[in-house]
């Protein structure tokens, strides 16, 4: 009798128990909280917009984001997957010459003509600091050249899938470097695969010597969340030219999970900065924070060429 009274108190617990259990074990889906799917209370002032969960490959947020747009220096990234993919040596120096010179925008540099840097020191300021003689200097030592450090580029992007994409040349000051919020997301997450690229995007501030003369130059992040610390960033670029707006994409991690945010032509000096943050306040509790009402651009400052603005 005591035996079958112990029998049946176990059948009547042990389903109750595994339930309990499995539930604080996890299956993803009950035991982590769902990230917010009310894309009603995200209201973002750029233009072309994404926000894609990388580990699950699903779509958070999306506005425009087949719409194809010059990218500005957002190009770095993909200048820098190629000649990593070259197997050059970091440590070897490379200078910057005559050829390094914007003649497109004019834009200022503090790298002066003959300035000599490893390679690896001229990856991190076209990276972390936007150096657009940086990003050429190592476009023209690239194996075969300029020609064929872009020709790379191009079929990278067709490699990862980026189908509404094409390089002209490896800073983003050309206004036919363009792509789509899409088809960003995707070199943002190959991107984050170079250990190189996580570092160096993601350096605040750095110092360099400048052979021959010695001289030594400090540069900042352009992206002024990598500079304040607050955010966990593994992959960050930021870009600028008239024709493209204000640009920012990262890799980042945001309620626990490894978010990309692809923010493109956006207006006004802090408008990228703060959808940014409007996404990470909408990932972390599901509510709103105020949107910037975008400014209105003033007649042909959109997309018009021969601009002097500078990449960033």
């Amino acid at each position: 009798m005591k035996l079958r009274l112990v029998v049946v108190f176990l059948g009547l617990i042990l389903p109750f128990h595994v339930a309990v259990g499995a539930t604080s074990a996890g299956v993803p889906a009950a035991a982590a909280p769902a990230l917010p799917r009310d894309v009603s209370k995200l209201k973002l002032a750029s233009t072309n917009a994404l926000v894609l969960d990388a580990e699950a490959n699903r779509l958070l947020y999306a506005k425009g984001v087949d719409n194809v747009t010059p990218i500005a220096s957002v190009t770095k990234l993909m200048t820098a997957m190629v000649v990593l993919d070259a197997n050059q040596s970091l440590d070897e120096p490379i200078d910057v010459d005559i050829a390094d010179i914007d003649l497109i925008k004019g834009s200022h540099s503090r790298l002066g003509l003959g300035s000599a840097l490893p390679r690896g020191e001229m990856l991190r300021l076209a990276l972390m600091a936007s150096e657009n003689r940086a990003a050429s200097s190592l476009a023209r030592h690239y194996p075969g050249g300029l020609g064929a450090c872009i020709e790379a580029m191009n079929r990278k992007a067709v490699s990862l899938g980026m189908t509404n994409t094409h390089f002209d040349d490896p800073t983003g000051l050309s206004s036919s470097n363009v792509s789509t919020a899409s088809d960003l997301s995707k070199m943002v997450k190959a991107a984050a695969e170079y250990e190189e690229i996580r570092a160096y995007t993601t350096t605040a501030s750095h110092y360099v010597e400048v052979q021959p003369s010695g001289r030594l130059l400090g540069f900042n992040n352009t992206n002024s969340l990598v500079r304040a610390g607050q955010w966990d960033i593994t992959v960050s670029k930021t870009g600028f030219i008239r024709e493209a707006g204000k640009c920012l994409v990262m890799l980042a991690n945001i309620a626990s999970r490894p978010i990309v945010i692809v923010l493109l032509d956006s207006y006004g000096r802090l408008t990228r900065i703060g959808d940014a943050n409007r996404v990470k306040h909408w990932l972390e509790t599901g509510e709103t924070l105020p949107s910037a009402k975008p400014q209105r651009r003033t007649a042909g400052t959109k997309r018009v060429s021969g601009s002097l603005a500078p990449v960033r």
